[in-house]
């Protein structure tokens, strides 16, 4: 996918303040039993075609007025995922300035998950 300079200068600059991890760290801690969230944050029908295993959706464009709601917690290690890693790096740098001090990013995203040939929900 082909995204516009100014897009991809403003994920750039949140990158800058955010953590991020690949799939691999990702995977490594679901087996390690790290208690984490795992929000879907791409658009409702890409969500309902298929997404990755225990996630929870929570789409762009609600996260930030939904979240302290459904998950209060602070201190909740959130990992964040999207289409390609773009959109949940924006995600995540707002919940940062939100207080959220455990969120992460999953670089790569769905994309990517689905090129290392991992299992879906649907």
């Amino acid at each position: 996918m082909s995204h516009s300079p100014e897009f991809l200068a403003l994920v750039n600059d949140a990158r800058s303040r955010i953590k991020e991890i690949d799939i691999e760290t990702y995977l490594q801690m679901v087996a390690s039993n790290q208690q984490l969230l795992l929000v879907d944050v791409r658009e409702q029908d890409e969500w309902q075609k298929d997404h990755l295993p225990n996630a929870v959706y929570l789409g762009r464009g609600v996260i930030e007025r939904d979240i302290e709601t459904l998950y209060p917690n602070k201190d909740l290690k959130l990992v964040l995922y999207c289409g390609g890693g773009y959109r949940s790096a924006l995600a995540a740098d707002s919940l940062s300035k939100m207080g959220y001090k455990n969120v992460i990013n999953l670089d790569g995203g769905y994309r990517r998950w689905c090129s290392l040939n991992l299992p879906l929900e649907s």
